[in-house]
């Protein structure tokens, strides 16, 4: 069995994907631990929130580092879900400009209405468009809609490390990959069935 380490840095929804990666047959670990992140199979970074207090509260707990040292350095398969996803970023722009984690070229900027029906915060179902093909979404066809949550987005810089897109707001990157390093913008574990299929398909890489 997958042992999943679930980043705890005071922010997210831990108990709902704890309880979603077990469903989808991993064995998980809520935790900010160095030992039991360096243990894990795999690593999920949640989050719901500000970037700046999503980075301060990394950095304060040490994990910024240990995170770099056993996903970028060591490979293990990461997967980072809303906030956790911007915060691979080189900066965001919310509430003054911090610096990110950088492990993406990118910045997070607040999303843009592109007509009247568009509500910031974006909440609800839409349409996940893939980019080119992924592991992450093996089963799964383009154009489903996944569950969103969020008022500011990952502007890539590198087109390669896009995965997906979703048309709201003008369009919005919604999942991006670089090596074994994923990101999903939608929450896989309040995104049904396909959701599930996304976080079973990362426990496989």
């Amino acid at each position: 069995m997958k042992r999943v380490a679930i980043v705890d840095y005071g922010m997210g929804n831990l108990d709902s994907v704890a309880r979603a990666i077990e469903e989808c047959g991993g064995s998980p670990v809520v935790t900010d631990r160095a030992a039991e992140i360096e243990n894990a199979t795999h690593i999920v970074l949640p989050g719901v929130g500000a970037f700046g207090d999503g980075i301060r509260n990394l950095r304060a707990r040490g994990l910024d580092e240990i995170l770099r040292e056993h996903a970028v350095v060591g490979g293990i398969p990461f997967l980072g879900i809303c906030l956790g996803m911007q915060l691979l970023g080189s900066r965001g722009f919310e509430g003054g400009v911090t610096e990110g984690l950088g492990w993406i070229e990118g910045e997070v900027r607040r999303l843009e209405p592109a007509g009247e029906d568009h509500r910031i915060p974006h909440i609800g179902w839409n349409e996940v468009a893939f980019t080119r093909a992924s592991p992450l979404f093996a089963g799964v066809d383009t154009g489903h809609d996944f569950y969103f949550v969020h008022s500011y987005h990952l502007v890539c810089h590198d087109k390669e490390d896009v995965l997906a897109v979703t048309s709201y707001c003008g369009g919005f990157v919604s999942a991006i990959a670089r090596g074994r390093i994923f990101g999903v913008q939608f929450h896989p574990e309040k995104s049904q069935r396909l959701g599930f299929q996304v976080l079973r398909n990362f426990l496989a890489v």
